[in-house]
C-alpha cells in the first residue's frame, strides 16, 4: 500500500514554486517530474524562466488547473502560497522540509488541503543511485516514506 506521501505523485499535473531571488529554485523536482512525463508548470515570482520553461508569478496564470503544488521557498513565505493553493481549490500541497511553517500549517488544515511536509519530494522523484536514494532508504527504515 502506497504512503500519503508516494500518492502524490499519482497526479499529472503539478506546479512547482520556488522563490529564486531568496533561494534556489527546486530544479531538482521540477526536472523529475518532467522525466515522469508530468504536466509542471514552474512558478516563480521573481524568474522569467526555470530550465528555458517560462515561468509563472501565481497559480492563477497558469494556463490550466493543475492536482498538486509543491512549494519550495522561504518559511516566511509558505503561508501565503497555501492561501494561494486554497484559493485555487487545490486540494493536495507539498512543503518541502525545513520550508513548511505552523502558519502554514494552521492553514492548509483549515482549508482541508492535504499537506506533506519533514521531507524532500526529490526521493520520490528521481530514480536510480544518488544522495536522494540514501535519503529514501533512512526514510523508509524509519517508517516516514
Amino acid at each position: 500500500m502506497s504512503s500519503n506521501y508516494e500518492n502524490f505523485f499519482d497526479a499529472d499535473k503539478f506546479a512547482v514554486v520556488g522563490n529564486s531571488l531568496k533561494m534556489k529554485f527546486p530544479v531538482l523536482t521540477y526536472r523529475g517530474l518532467k522525466n515522469l512525463s508530468k504536466t509542471v508548470y514552474p512558478v516563480d515570482p521573481s524568474a522569467s524562466d526555470i530550465d528555458g520553461d517560462k515561468t509563472y508569478k501565481t497559480l492563477d496564470e497558469l494556463p490550466e488547473n493543475v492536482e498538486r503544488v509543491i512549494i519550495e521557498v522561504p518559511k516566511q513565505e509558505t503561508g501565503n502560497w497555501i492561501r494561494a493553493v486554497a484559493s485555487a481549490g487545490i486540494e493536495d500541497a507539498w512543503i518541502h522540509m525545513g520550508c513548511d511553517s505552523q502558519e502554514a500549517k494552521k492553514l492548509a488544515e483549515d482549508n482541508n488541503i492535504n499537506l506533506r511536509t519533514g521531507t524532500c519530494a526529490v526521493m520520490y522523484v528521481t530514480p536510480g543511485a544518488s544522495y536522494h536514494s540514501i535519503h529514501k532508504w533512512i526514510m523508509k527504515m524509519l517508517g516516514k516514506y
